[in-house]
């Protein structure tokens, strides 16, 4: 046997059509006797064992990596400070709310199963393979390529392979490459790893095995999606985080290079500059958005959709695409009558009477289900009762038809079904309407049907055709109105599918996503479309040419025969075809409704193109195929009924069937999303009131307006109610919502210096002209920051109109703020909190603050309204 050792693994594909004796030769095997023991010891070794390797991460790490990062970074260093100083207090609020973030993330992502390890376990187990010239059961892991298999009814085909036997084998692979039926198999065929053999045994030689297969690339690209992953929820974070970090820093250090420079006590300095810096980072932020976010898995719970990923809501409120899987997503994954042609003299009911003759409906083939459906129906009971079948012929690639001889009513009867153009060459009887019955077949096949043609014959009578049985895949009930919907959200529908692109744009036309339905091939290639054109052009003419007589659809069956047959070897042979430059392929696939004939590499190539032009893509599957571009959406969505390996690589994952429950999920994201949004612009506005006024104050007046007790009490008041934004009313966005920096930067920053300038008002009344006491000042202040405050997320959870406008705040949002405002106030009035002191103001500076604070909030109303408008003038915004 020839060494192999110096040979580069093959493809599937690349040895597919081979005679079963040069695929022995190229595979250095024989089909007689198999691999020796010690040959395929020695391809393991060099190939390695047969299946996926799993690169776990360990528990500890993944905890880890919730305290790294610019906000945990800046949250521990200010714990560390808070010990050295002895401020045990903000040391356990810091600790507390870093590990409640950390813990609800670390426990989200947990609850999760391993895309790669439910991949790995879809492998078979054992395998019947042809060692040392007798058949023998070995783990799939020793199966290298060369090895013969035997594959039986119900097996998991263990590794990439080529069948070498002419004996007919039906194989669902739909998990695989989202094909609605199983494939009908041939000598020469190649076999996928993970697909389940349906119907016949027969012999297979392995050719690829582990990540070489086509099933283990599929995991690799969820792999290499897992990588690449990134989250604009964290990235947004980040850049909030990061923007309030740095003006606290810098500031911040200023205070402390002017009070040394007054010579202050050093350790006091350190302290206030500590719980200023602890008030100002925002050490909530990471918890509130997370919090928010979970509230919102709940709801999407109730509506039957489990949330894997927390940041995916976000990311699902940005989306833009909706990059939908066709079969068992927009369509029903199940065959179907359209409506049935029968040929005059025969009924639709002796169509489908014959058709069940030549069936059997122990074999639950896809294709016949239907057609005992239909004849449940049609009450055809009792005319079956009085048949029996008598000899039956199973269906075979080769014949392309099955066929039955029965006994009814003592006469006997011949029927078949099959192929139309095989069923029709057999009729014995002529058709007075053959163009007819060729045109309508021309016609569903355009339009994607399976077409099963169905013929008698009685006893020493002429075979006759009986009809036509048109089969399709039918779309879910609610599919076009849900496309209509999302179209109002503003997202752009593209179907994706494996199937043909004349069932594809069938479908696409039917659901009105459109008909610009793309073979995927056209994505990388140009050349074939020309070619096929030309080709039409030349056959027409000299069919014409040399038969002037025949009518249009003779010429037109000749003429599609033809291209047929030129594309086939196109394809073969690799011919007529330029790649497309990048720029070229992201205009394809932004400007088309679908694509037809894609595999799982097609579907993660389509999402990268999409993600590259800027778009933010969902992809809605259910089978393994899907799951890497599952992985790399900005949003995967696991349909009802989705493989383990789906879900486990989703996002999202829809327990109702159809995209209905994705719509409604869209909705409630955006909802979600202005919730955030709206907290990160009040926490940001309220940073840069407190910073900045304290950074003035101390710099250029040598005044304290409040204590560090203040700022703390201030931090716990102001933080804690704001939980509960993540229960409030909020608008859904007529188009996908995003992070732009720009617009919540300048309205809170904007917001932050009208709150400044009511505070420096404040400070102007009480220090110039009403000339009062310190410690009163800081308590007035103290309570003015907190009223201020919490109706500055009045402000902002409208941000882009006017506060009363529609929809209302929760009562739970309203109650919460109100009494921790009124908690803060009796704070002031009184001056005591927890055995603390500080000067009591009285009843009426409290209600002089509450009118003060209500004037200014109309006025920061004003504000926020004013900016708003001028961005959207700038284009920076949409249009509210």
């Amino acid at each position: 046997m020839s060494d192999t050792k110096n040979a580069a693994p093959f493809r599937v594909d690349e040895l597919k059509g081979l005679d079963p004796e040069e695929l022995a030769k190229r595979l250095a095997t024989s089909l007689e006797s198999g691999l020796t023991a010690g040959e395929a010891q020695a391809r393991l070794e060099r190939y390695g064992p047969n299946e996926v390797p799993e690169r776990e991460e360990s528990v500890w790490m993944r905890l880890l990596k919730r305290f790294w990062g610019p906000i945990p970074w800046m949250i521990e260093v200010a714990a560390l400070l808070s010990a050295l100083v002895g401020k045990w207090e903000d040391f356990t609020i810091i600790l507390v709310l870093l590990f409640v973030n950390a813990g609800v993330d670390f426990w989200q992502e947990s609850k999760a199963i391993s895309a790669l390890k439910v991949l790995q376990q879809r492998l078979a187990r054992k395998a019947r393979v042809l060692r040392d010239g007798r058949w023998q059961e070995v783990d799939v892991r020793d199966l290298v390529p060369g090895d013969v298999l035997r594959l039986r009814m119900g097996d998991l085909i263990p590794a990439d392979a080529v069948l070498v036997d002419e004996t007919y084998l039906q194989v669902d692979q739909s998990a695989l490459t989202g094909e609605s039926l199983p494939v009908n198999k041939k000598a020469g065929d190649p076999l996928y790893s993970g697909s389940v053999v349906k119907q016949g045994e027969a012999r297979a030689v392995v050719v690829a095995t582990g990540t070489h297969t086509y099933f283990g690339r599929t995991v690799a690209l969820v792999a290499r999606a897992e990588r690449e992953e990134r989250s604009h929820f964290q990235r947004a974070v980040i850049q909030i985080g990061d923007a309030l970090i740095v003006m606290t820093v810098a500031l911040v250090v200023i205070i402390l290079i002017v009070g040394l420079f007054r010579q202050e006590n050093l350790l006091e300095l350190l302290r206030f500059a500590l719980v200023l810096t602890v008030a100002s980072i925002p050490v909530a932020l990471p918890a509130v958005l997370t919090v928010t976010m979970a509230v919102g898995a709940l709801e999407l719970a109730k509506r039957q959709t489990i949330v894997r990923k927390l940041a995916a809501i976000e990311e699902l409120a940005g989306v833009d695409v909706l990059a939908a899987d066709k079969t068992g997503t927009l369509t029903q994954n199940r065959m179907t009558i359209e409506r049935i042609r029968p040929h005059p003299p025969f009924q639709a009911a002796d169509v489908i009477f014959y058709a069940l003759l030549a069936s059997r409906e122990e074999n639950h083939d896809p294709i016949e289900e239907p057609i005992f459906n239909e004849a449940k129906k049609l009450s055809l009971d009792r005319r079956l009762g009085a048949c029996q079948v008598t000899d039956f012929v199973p269906f075979d690639p080769v014949r392309k038809r099955t066929e039955a001889t029965v006994r009814c009513d003592g006469k006997e009867l011949w029927v078949t079904k099959g192929a139309p153009q095989v069923i029709l060459q057999l009729c014995e009887e002529s058709l007075d309407d053959t163009d007819a019955v060729n045109q309508e077949l021309e016609h569903l096949a355009e339009n994607g049907f399976r077409v099963l043609g169905v013929a008698m014959r009685e006893a020493d009578g002429k075979t006759r055709f009986v009809g036509l049985i048109p089969l399709y895949d039918p779309p879910r009930p609610d599919s076009a109105e849900v496309v209509a919907e999302a179209r109002k959200l503003g997202l752009d529908v593209k179907m994706i599918t494996g199937d043909h692109v004349a069932i594809a744009r069938y479908i696409a036309r039917v659901l009105g996503i459109g008909e610009r339905i793309l073979d995927v091939r056209d994505l990388r290639e140009a050349g074939m479309k020309e070619w096929q054109v030309l080709a039409e052009v030349l056959t027409r003419d000299l069919f014409e040419a040399f038969k002037p007589d025949a009518d249009e659809a003779e010429v037109r069956r000749f003429t599609h025969r033809v291209i047929e047959d030129l594309t086939q070897i196109f394809e073969r042979e690799h011919l007529g075809t330029v790649h497309r430059h990048e720029s070229e392929i992201v205009h394809l696939v932004e400007e088309s409704d679908g694509f037809a004939q894609v595999y799982p590499e097609d579907k993660y190539f389509i999402v990268d193109k999409l993600q590259k032009a800027g778009h933010y893509v969902a992809m809605t599957g259910d089978g393994v195929n899907d799951a890497p571009a599952l992985k790399k959406a900005d949003c995967g969505i696991a349909v009802e009924g989705a493989t383990d390996a789906a879900r486990a690589a989703a996002d999202l994952v829809l327990l109702a069937p159809g995209l209905r429950v994705m719509v409604e999920a869209v909705e409630l994201a955006r909802q979600i999303f202005e919730r955030m949004k709206s907290y990160s612009i009040y926490r940001i506005a309220e940073t840069v009131r407190v910073v900045l006024l304290m950074w003035a104050t101390i710099t250029f007046f040598n005044f304290y307006p409040v204590t560090a007790l203040m700022i703390i009490i201030l931090a716990l008041l102001n933080d804690l109610p704001i939980l509960t934004i993540a229960y409030d009313n909020a608008k859904v966005a007529r188009n996908p919502v995003r992070w732009n920096m720009h617009e919540v930067l300048s309205v809170s920053g904007w917001m932050g210096v009208a709150g400044l300038l009511s505070s420096f008002l404040l400070f102007y009344l009480t220090v110039v002209v009403w000339q009062l006491p310190h410690d009163l000042i800081q308590t007035i202040f103290f309570v003015k920051l907190i009223v201020a405050g919490h109706g500055t997320l009045y402000n902002t959870r409208t941000y882009d109109r006017w506060f009363w406008t529609k929809p209302y705040p929760s009562a739970i949002l309203f109650w919460a703020t109100m009494s921790t405002a009124v908690l803060g106030t009796l704070i002031g009035v009184y001056g005591w909190f927890f055995g603390h002191v500080m000067t009591p103001m009285g009843w009426s500076w409290a209600a002089f603050l509450w009118v003060y604070a209500f004037v200014w909030f109309l006025f920061n109303d004003f504000v926020k309204v004013s900016v708003y408008r001028y961005l959207e003038r700038r284009g920076i915004v949409e249009p509210s």
